[in-house]
């Protein structure tokens, strides 16, 4: 009955409704406090540039970057690399880290030339080791790892406000004129409303198989290095985030109530409250492990849910690939 009822809600309303929320609500707010965010990282370090006076900035700017970081469309399909390089299975951030304060490389000093280091040495993962890894983070106030933290969080925020613009500018007007005679990337406002779907899928498959999938590794080898941002111990913060995020854009583009959606929201955070260590450093304990399975099965839930309350009224079976693009 619930589906039936929400066919007909779509029926009697346009699809670009729908879009129109996911943007107004969701999409264009939550770049705009990125934005803003990290505007204020910035102003932080301009102000003191030392490790412990940037982290509750630092995590200010995360949080709000969850709220849009797994978007990967439009101007955020490139945009977004610079600002989280991650996974680094490789190491590459800390390699990069290390090669500019040894060689005390004046690119720093250079907000155009800085654009074009390589993207393992920006965003918030190069702060995210920078401030939080004991290896770098205990740089005195005139070092020149200071000044790298003033440069990188500059460079944040050139990136955030350039993301910000498009979306604002450019792009959100794509999406709203979607089935309009001039519009090539959306033929119809249908594949507007799809193309939203698809990126909450996708978010909530990153955080199930890569940001809970990578520290669980195997059971005979976990990974807790690999855990997303564990070093400032974002990881359980992260994927929790993620998940809500999830939740609230797929709310915004539903023009109807998504209550199993909400119920399976709740188990997540019951799970994730189960979960002692915010960095997932003790997933090699089975006991622990298995807390973060939960989680994961609780986050599949939710995923689960959508597709039935919005997958099913867009005429998309439950277990859509939401790689396939389309």
């Amino acid at each position: 009955m619930r589906h039936f009822l929400a066919a007909a809600l779509l029926a009697a309303s346009p699809a670009l409704g729908g879009v129109t929320e996911a943007l107004d609500a969701h999409i264009l707010p939550g770049y705009a406090g990125f934005a803003e965010a990290s505007a204020a990282l910035a102003e932080a370090a301009g102000a003191d540039c030392t490790a412990p006076a940037l982290a509750a900035p630092y995590h200010a700017a995360f949080d709000a970057w969850m709220r849009v970081g797994d978007i990967r469309m439009g101007p955020s399909e490139h945009g977004a690399l610079a600002i989280v390089f991650w996974p680094d299975a490789r190491g590459f951030t800390q390699k990069t880290l290390q090669r500019l304060i040894a060689a005390q490389d004046p690119v720093i000093d250079d907000p155009a030339a800085f654009a074009d280091v390589s993207i393992a040495g920006r965003g918030l993962f190069a702060l995210d080791m920078l401030l939080f890894d004991t290896a770098f983070s205990g740089y005195a106030p005139q070092s020149y790892a200071c000044r790298l933290a003033q440069r990188l969080t500059a460079d944040l925020a050139a990136q955030a406000a350039a993301l910000d613009a498009e979306w604002a500018d450019s792009f959100a007007a794509v999406l709203r004129s979607a089935g309009a005679p001039d519009n090539a990337t959306y033929l119809s406002e249908q594949e507007a409303v799809r193309a939203l779907y698809t990126q909450i899928l996708s978010s909530l498959e990153f955080t199930r198989d890569s940001r809970l999938g990578n520290p669980l590794g195997t059971f005979e080898r976990p990974r807790p290095a690999r855990a997303e941002a564990r070093r400032s111990g974002r990881s359980l913060r992260n994927a929790v985030a993620a998940t809500d995020a999830a939740v609230e854009f797929a709310e915004a583009l539903a023009d109807w109530e998504l209550p199993a959606t909400r119920a399976a929201l709740d188990l997540v955070h019951e799970a994730a409250d189960k979960i002692g260590d915010p960095a997932f450093a003790d997933i090699d304990d089975l006991g622990e492990r298995f807390k973060v399975e939960v989680l994961q099965q609780k986050i599949q839930g939710v995923e689960t849910a959508i597709e039935e309350e919005i997958g099913l009224v867009l005429g998309l079976q439950p277990g859509f690939n939401s790689q396939d693009g389309d």
